[in-house]
């Protein structure tokens, strides 16, 4: 029984991503598009580092990072799938610097022989039965054209430390209490990464599973931009600005409003879509999910 569950949690996973899969737009932000084939690089020129954002188009949505300092450089979240990995890899080696380390905050991926690093909790977690669980519900939908995930030891950075690589400093806090082990990471005091990135839609029932998750993550919101961050970044979703954060804070306000006001499923996601009449996503999913826990 628990396999079959861990299974459909999976399967879940991937409907909720397919649904929800779209870029994020963050406003006046001047990214350098680079032609690619399967996903798409844009570059973000910061105070002492580049961002290269990687937005795979795979069917989870999942996004990947280098962090480019004068002399090497660090990656974050490597692709899950064969043909993401080859592009990504490729460009890497394009950019002709070391490679430092490859963080792991919730996504592993084909990163080969890699130094990684995780933050505090996630080594147990990949270990255990949930995230072994989906992937082998993935590997059954996917099969080959998923990656050989790496083996070897990692590095753990307890939260509230602060590492340097690649010359930047990458600053690791917990993320949203709902979503641990996934951290939240500074990089170099201008990008903040979780692992969803903000975006102006409705959000995923994987992220957002009860009233107290609601809680969890409108604190992380508030805190993330709280930060002085300029940019907000995510193993889901890419990269957003500002604007999506507030929208996020907005949102989850009005989510809890309705939760209060409205005693079942249909009557929240009527009202949710009454607020918010031309959002992309899916109301009643997150309906479903938050009062089937109340």
């Amino acid at each position: 029984m628990k396999k079959l569950f861990l299974f459909a949690l999976a399967a879940i996973f991937l409907a909720s991503c397919n649904s929800n899969k779209t870029e994020n737009s963050a406003d006046n932000i001047a990214g350098n598009d680079s032609t690619e084939q399967i996903g798409k690089f844009q570059v973000y020129d910061l105070d002492g580092f580049k961002l290269h954002v990687y937005n795979s188009n795979d069917d989870m949505n999942d996004a990947s990072f280098i962090v480019e300092g004068d002399k090497a450089l660090v990656v974050m979240e490597y692709p899950l799938f064969k043909d993401n990995a080859v592009e990504f890899s490729n460009y890497i080696e394009a950019l002709n610097k070391p490679t430092v380390t490859d963080i792991t905050d919730y996504h592993l991926g084909g990163s080969g022989k890699l130094p990684i690093t995780m933050p505090e909790g996630m080594p147990a977690f990949i270990k255990g039965h949930v995230y072994d669980g989906m992937m082998k519900g993935f590997a059954e939908a996917f099969g080959d054209a998923m990656v050989e995930l790496p083996e070897q030891e990692t590095i753990e950075v307890p939260f509230g430390k602060t590492q340097q690589w690649a010359g930047v400093d990458f600053h690791f806090e917990p993320g949203a209490s709902s979503d641990f082990p996934a951290a939240s990471i500074i990089i170099g005091n201008q990008v903040y990464y979780t692992h969803w990135a903000p975006a102006e839609m409705h959000m995923s029932p994987l992220q957002i599973t009860n009233a107290a998750a609601v809680d969890a993550e409108l604190a992380e919101a508030k805190k993330s931009l709280a930060s002085g961050c300029r940019y907000f970044i995510g193993g889901h979703g890419g990269l957003a600005g500002k604007k999506q954060v507030e929208f996020k804070i907005d949102y989850l306000t009005k989510v809890k409003q309705l939760l209060s006001a409205n005693a079942d499923s249909d009557k929240f996601s009527k009202a949710l879509m009454e607020a918010y009449p031309d959002l992309l996503g899916d109301a009643e999913a997150l309906a479903q999910a938050l009062y089937s826990k109340k």
